[in-house]
């Protein structure tokens, strides 16, 4: 079945209708904060803003509905899901949601081809489509990426229930929304005339590569790793592989002094 997810009566990709499902777990600790218990608050009485999720990993979308989609308490209606760029375009131009909670990294050609493809959307003057990125990643060409795409705002996945709620609403008001730090990346890049410096090794590398590379630089063991970005060890451990062939080193702590060396731990 496929992961798009739409209301009934709505063109879906896979053909699956309907919210998420009763009884889905709850969110994990990435959905709901960095004490994984924090309660989505209520939105303004009587305001209600649609939104529509789009992220590769089911368990993730799944959290991020039990934490914020219950409409009577967090003023959220979920309105529709999608895994990847088709389905994202798909379900966001059937649903028009009030906004969209975009990952940067999706199959397809990630977030940046989901704005590009859903400018007219957001162009629209009188039902304007917004989207705010909800991403695991915080590297700078990431948050500046999505922000030259469109995006209204920036927020990573150890956000509170309660803030995500908050931010949408900003987001749907046309505030700029980022998590503390990330702000400074845009400012800078905005303010500089001047192009980035093509770095021809980092280019070799896939978003997810870049990823588990800031991670291993960081410090991070495989299996943390896999929780945070919510894949399996043994991928993991194949993207490490990929990034060393691909980098011409030899082990970790070659990486490390590699990605130290280039300020992008």
């Amino acid at each position: 079945m496929s992961d798009a997810n739409v209301p009934n009566g709505a063109a879906s990709p896979g053909g699956a209708t309907g919210p998420a499902a009763a009884g889905t777990p709850s969110a994990p600790a990435a959905a709901q904060g960095p004490a994984g218990a924090a309660e989505a608050g209520t939105g303004e009485p009587g305001r209600r803003v649609r939104v529509v999720l789009v992220d590769d990993h089911r368990m993730f979308r799944t959290g991020v509905q039990a934490e914020i989609g219950q409409t009577e308490r967090t003023g959220v209606e979920v309105v529709g899901e999608a895994a990847d760029v088709d389905q994202a375009v798909t379900v966001i131009t059937a649903t028009r949601p009030e906004v969209v909670l975009l990952d940067v990294h999706l199959p397809g050609g990630g977030g940046v081809e989901v704005l590009r493809r859903c400018a007219p959307l957001m162009g629209d003057a009188e039902r304007p489509v917004r989207f705010l990125a909800l991403s695991v990643s915080d590297a700078a060409e990431d948050v500046i990426g999505v922000i030259r795409g469109g995006a209204r705002g920036y927020v990573t996945k150890t956000i509170t229930g309660t803030d995500l709620v908050d931010s949408v609403f900003r987001v749907q008001d046309g505030d700029a929304v980022f998590s503390p730090r990330l702000a400074g990346f845009v400012l800078d890049a905005f303010a500089s005339t001047d192009a980035p410096p093509v770095d021809e090794d980092l280019d070799r590398l896939t978003q997810r590569e870049r990823e588990v590379l800031r991670l291993i630089a960081r410090g991070y063991a495989y299996k943390e790793i896999a929780k945070q970005l919510f894949i399996s060890v043994k991928t993991v451990e194949s993207h490490v592989s990929a990034v060393l062939r691909k980098l011409q080193l030899s082990n970790r702590h070659e990486l490390t002094r590699w990605a130290t060396a280039r300020r992008l731990v």
